[in-house]
């Protein structure tokens, strides 16, 4: 699934290709994806609407429309949102289309349809799935590192399912909550309430670092993911335990693991990880 890294590379690629764009028709070809309002007033109220501007809100894309409209898409397992040229071939399993002025077009691409599109008003976030419930982003001023100590000491869940719990901290999934963790020296099965003043501080720097490192490196393309330009991402040749079950850890060579943990196969290191 798209996460944090991979959904700021996707708006960051797309914005400069469509902003100031109109929408001059769209064409849905998959109505399960449109979540809200039904597909045919949402192609009748996305007609002659301007991209203003492209946000992101944890795994949320956010394209500001004109008189007030929001359209919020949310990538879920493998959906894909590719701008593309007036001509290219529409390929297999594109459930969306943007028709733009000047002729290209924004793409919805998702083999397993689990992608969300809803359309609203601008600050109704309760009418778009979770965006309304998301916790703070983690490259923001507002995540700082005594809220973060506070949230920690009010919890009681092992620190992988508090990482991936959006409404604890937005934008993080299975990929980077293991990254962290190794980065952090902790184990993903650690309570949260267990960890201490020096180890909340290393963990809070390493979900920044690693999340900041993610975007660096365009996100991380193991299966699914491309960017807005239809490119792959390099994170994953930065990988040090996701996906990397039963080979040496890059830190101390012990062999690293695999466990379920918080639902979600998690790989990490026995002896680097406390």
């Amino acid at each position: 699934m798209p996460e944090l890294p991979e959904v700021e590379t996707v708006k960051r690629s797309l914005e400069p290709l469509v902003k100031g764009r109109i929408i001059e028709k769209t064409d849905v070809f998959y109505s399960g994806i449109i979540k809200k309002p039904g597909a045919e007033e949402f192609i009748q109220y996305l007609q002659g609407k301007e991209i203003q501007g492209i946000k992101r809100r944890g795994k949320y894309l956010l394209f500001s429309l004109g008189q007030g409209g929001l359209l919020v898409i949310h990538l879920r397992m493998t959906g894909q949102l590719v701008f593309s040229r007036k001509g290219e071939e529409l390929i297999k399993h594109t459930h969306l289309v943007l028709h733009l002025s000047g002729g290209d077009e924004l793409r919805f691409i998702d083999i397993r349809k689990f992608g969300l599109v809803y359309l609203i008003p601008t600050g109704k976030w309760e009418e778009a799935g979770g965006l309304s419930t998301l916790g703070p982003e983690p490259l923001e001023a507002e995540f700082s590192l005594s809220a973060f100590q506070k949230a920690l000491q009010q919890k009681k869940v092992g620190v992988k399912a508090f990482l991936l719990d959006q409404r604890n901290i937005a934008g993080i999934g299975n990929i980077y909550a293991d990254e962290i963790l190794f980065t952090a020296g902790l184990r993903p099965q650690r309570n949260v309430n267990s960890i201490v003043n020096e180890e909340a501080g290393c963990l809070y720097d390493a979900i920044r670092a690693v999340l900041a490192e993610g975007i660096k490196y365009r996100g991380t393309s193991i299966r699914d993911y491309v960017d807005g330009k239809g490119e792959r991402g390099r994170f994953q040749e930065k990988l040090k335990v996701y996906d990397r079950a039963g080979k040496s850890c890059v830190r101390c060579g012990t062999v690293l693991v695999k466990e379920t943990v918080a639902g979600r196969g998690t790989v990490y290191c026995p002896s680097c990880q406390v």
